[in-house]
């Protein structure tokens, strides 16, 4: 598979919300993403595709197959999705089987234009390790871990995402 442009599919989330008030009352903005590559300084090629505009838990599946049908039919091989960290896992699993693609799904807990929001990092780690797989699959990128697809949740109580217990009857995919 050789290098090529990135595609960056946004489908909206915690990294694109917009707070308005103390109250914590957001609405879903425009895609952060073109500032996020900027401040990391990412050099290759890009394309940005906004395709949803929605907190992950209003996702639906026929959401996930509009992201599906994108992926598939899009000319890089290659494809960082940002995405709420709710769902984010069932996502993942739900592009599963694409052939020829290296996909990579990332979000954040705060929103990108939080002082304290782990934007930045999560982008910029996800990024790398887009460009770093040579093997077609779907992972997620969070937290400093690359987990791979159908193997990974949320843990909400600590707020990271982590490996499923061993002992769970998830589907399991191989890596």
């Amino acid at each position: 598979m050789k290098p090529d442009r990135v595609l960056l599919l946004t489908t909206g989330g915690t990294i694109d919300k917009i707070y308005f008030d103390s109250l914590s009352e957001y609405q879903v903005g425009p895609p952060g993403i073109e500032r996020l590559l900027q401040r990391v300084r990412f050099v290759p090629q890009w394309r940005v595709c906004s395709l949803i505009r929605k907190d992950s838990l209003d996702l639906t599946e026929s959401d996930r197959q509009l992201i599906r049908e994108t992926v598939q039919t899009a000319p890089e091989s290659r494809v960082l999705i940002t995405h709420g960290t709710d769902t984010m896992a069932q996502t993942a699993q739900s592009l599963l089987g694409i052939p020829d693609r290296i996909i990579v799904l990332t979000g954040a807990m705060q929103p990108a234009g939080f002082h304290d929001s782990d934007a930045d990092f999560n982008v910029a780690f996800a990024l790398g390790a887009l460009q770093s797989l040579t093997t077609p699959g779907v992972w997620i990128a969070m937290n400093g871990q690359l987990l791979a697809a159908g193997k990974a949740h949320k843990n909400r109580e600590l707020g990271i995402f982590e490996l499923l217990p061993h002992n769970t009857n998830a589907p399991q995919t191989e890596t």
